[in-house]
């Protein structure tokens, strides 16, 4: 920049695309696109970018997977940006995030897969991002779901996210489920990109697209949420197309129900399932499932420490965020991320029963939504569950539950059955004593329970 390079971030990758330029590198609506491909829009994008960027900026991506995308993200990175990736999943928020991301610049893909690229009318000020420009470290600013609360702009320093993709790992074809704006979805992309694999893009992520594009481009590895993998199950789209070629499923960004668990690996037995332990604040851990039918999952590696304080996990990661632009630190005083999710422990494993914020105390007694909704989820006709907490005078809260059912069952029938249902599969305090029946699904555009009411 200014006449002269400044540390080449990306070199490793273009590397490893040179020694791989005839692999199958992305395919996009269709079409595959090579490593070779893939370099050439490094340049082009590159050669582009640098006529409108002096000096490290602030820069929106407004983006789905494609090859361009890719392409600009590894520019970005290269060009000391910091980078705030934006998805249609968060359409009606995209003005707000972009004035909490000080944005100063935005890059907006368009449907062929060209790009342009507009100034905005602001100057970045906040002390985080004015510390990656002055070390000319390019930035990732990430947006949590806001599922139940606030959104949260988590800034990370992207080198150290970037350093566990040094190390050479399995190559694989994998499906872009979790979206770009996601660390789920960042993740994948930088993992097959490092290992020269082939990114399969969605054009929907609905359960008959995701299977057809597992079969038509024989996907291995599929990373979702225990929220999709519910709706799969329900869809039975899978009953329509030859699976066979998919060696594994990860999951994580929210609890799993364990029947849900359960009936995949009943359903599937040849493909692991592998729990995932990821945040926008600390980026994903490598993680080890005891089984592919158990919940309980080892989470850790290189660079990563865990430890347990009050029944609630916390963990120190090379990887961690800076800082949040618009909400307190959430790190204790000598350096752990608070993570919120309440955990149970053996030895070197643990089973996540779920974030502390949204336990429900009954009467002083402890309930976890996603356990009711896993035994909910068994019952005959159930489509989808959300189980929360209502405020009540005497017992503190009590179990609430909003229900999609199939069929015209009424509000009185359920009820008596689900009474009957869950008595020997629940405590009394944990069966729902409110219910109310709903006509739409409750997962939100990242494929995520949405425990608020809107």
């Amino acid at each position: 920049l200014s006449g002269r390079r400044i540390v080449l971030h990306i070199d490793f990758f273009l590397e490893r695309f040179r020694a791989s330029s005839e692999n199958e590198a992305m395919i996009w609506h269709d079409k595959v696109y090579t490593y070779h491909d893939m370099l050439s829009y490094v340049e082009q994008d590159r050669a582009k970018l640098k006529e409108y960027i002096s000096s490290p900026m602030v820069v929106s991506i407004e983006a789905d997977f494609s090859p361009h995308a890719a392409a600009l993200l590894l520019v970005l990175i290269d060009l000391g940006c910091v980078i705030v990736p934006l998805t249609e999943s968060v359409a009606n928020k995209k003005e707000e995030f972009k004035d909490i991301a000080q944005v100063e610049a935005t890059v907006i893909l368009h449907d062929d897969d060209s790009f342009s690229f507009q100034t905005e009318n602001r100057r970045a000020d906040h002390a985080i991002i004015q510390k990656l420009k002055r070390e000319n470290h390019p930035g990732l600013v990430l947006f949590s779901s806001g599922s139940t609360g606030k959104s949260k702009a988590a800034v990370h320093d992207f080198l150290p996210l970037l350093e566990k993709f040094k190390v050479l790992r399995k190559c694989l074809r994998m499906l872009t489920f979790l979206l770009f704006d996601h660390i789920g979805g960042i993740n994948t992309l930088l993992y097959v990109l490092s290992n020269t694999g082939c990114i399969i893009t969605l054009d929907s992520r609905q359960p008959e697209a995701v299977c057809r594009n597992i079969e038509k481009y024989h996907a291995e590895v599929l990373p979702t949420s225990p929220s999709f993998i519910s709706l799969f199950l329900l869809s039975e789209a899978y009953k329509n197309y030859d699976l066979s070629s998919l060696k594994m499923v990860t999951y994580g960004t929210e609890a799993m129900p364990e029947s849900t668990l359960k009936r995949f690996h009943e359903l599937f037995p040849h493909v692991k399932l592998l729990q995932t332990y990821g945040l926008s604040e600390i980026g994903i851990m490598r993680s080890k499932s005891l089984s592919s039918d158990s919940l309980w999952v080892k989470i850790g590696g290189e660079d990563f420490q865990t430890r347990v304080a009050d029944g609630l996990l916390e963990i120190k990661a090379k990887s961690a965020m800076l800082g949040y632009l618009n909400a307190p630190s959430p790190f204790t005083e000598d350096g752990w991320f608070k993570t919120g999710d309440e955990v149970l422990v053996d030895g070197e494993y643990f089973r996540i029963l779920g974030r502390r914020s949204e336990m429900i105390n009954v009467g002083g007694q402890k309930v976890f939504p996603a356990e009711v909704e896993s035994v909910m989820q068994e019952m005959d006709g159930v489509e989808d569950v959300v189980v929360s907490g209502e405020a009540n005078p005497m017992l503190g809260s009590i179990v609430k539950a909003r229900v999609k059912i199939a069929g015209n069952e009424s509000l009185t029938d359920f009820k008596k059955r689900l009474r009957q249902f869950c008595k020997g599969r629940l405590e009394r305090y944990k069966i729902p004593q409110k219910v109310e029946l709903i006509d739409h699904m409750m997962t939100g555009a990242r494929f995520k329970k949405m425990r608020r009411e809107e």
